[in-house]
């Protein structure tokens, strides 16, 4: 990643510590600095305007939340994800936004629906194009906005904190045709149960679409990833 390939963002709202990190758990998540990348200190201080101290504070906090290893006589780099951690991490994200879908759906208004269909409306749009890129960003805009209607603050810091670590592989897998095939057929199902309001079937689906179809997409990225990581 080169300075050259981010544009400027001063930090001025809340804390610059609070500022900072969720600025960093964003480009993580966001797939700018992707796993095992290392992670330059010099481009990331001209990118937030900040000095080195406060961005090596904002690593440690990072690393306490499993985006980021600090590596001695290395420095900081972007955390990989295992597979045992798929099989411990996935179920929970599961739960959460089952509770959520059953939470939306009893405070399901009709500007909500639309905001949710036009989302949807769009992702099935990149697929039909096959964007995966355009796509995976309304996916998490889409499953994000569930729980911003869903309006438990607690439940959704939750939500936002488990996955930054999922996402290292859950927005950044190439799937193949007949997973992304799947993932859209589940996505369908969940406008199924939004447009009913049933919360209790949009539960179950939710919490098998992620422990699931993309626990097991995500499963199959480890080897190609693996197998690079060893070469290097």
């Amino acid at each position: 990643m080169a300075a050259s390939e981010l544009k400027s963002a001063p930090l001025t709202r809340r804390s610059l510590h609070d500022e900072l990190v969720e600025g960093m758990r964003d480009m993580i998540i966001d797939g700018k600095l992707k796993p095992g990348e290392k992670i330059s200190e010099r481009v990331l201080t001209e990118h937030f305007g900040v000095s080195r101290t406060p961005l090596r504070e904002c690593l440690k906090a990072l690393a306490a939340e499993g985006l980021v290893q600090l590596v001695p006589n290395r420095g900081a780099v972007v955390a990989r994800i295992t597979e045992e951690e798929i099989d411990e991490l996935f179920p929970i994200l599961g739960a959460l936004e089952a509770l959520a879908g059953e939470l939306a759906c009893a405070r399901l208004g009709d500007a909500d629906l639309q905001r949710l269909r036009t989302l949807h409306g769009r992702m099935l749009d990149h697929f039909h194009y096959g964007e995966e890129g355009p796509y995976r960003r309304i996916n998490r805009q889409f499953h994000q906005t569930l729980f911003d209607i869903a309006g438990n603050a607690s439940l959704s810091e939750m939500y936002r904190q488990l996955l930054g670590r999922i996402h290292l592989v859950r927005f950044l897998v190439d799937k193949r045709e007949t997973d992304w095939q799947k993932a859209v057929d589940d996505h369908e199902r969940i406008m199924d149960a939004l447009d009913r309001r049933d919360g209790q079937r949009l539960a179950v689906i939710l919490k098998q679409h992620l422990t699931e179809t993309a626990a097991d997409v995500s499963r199959q990225s480890l080897a190609p990833t693996t197998a690079l990581a060893a070469t290097k």
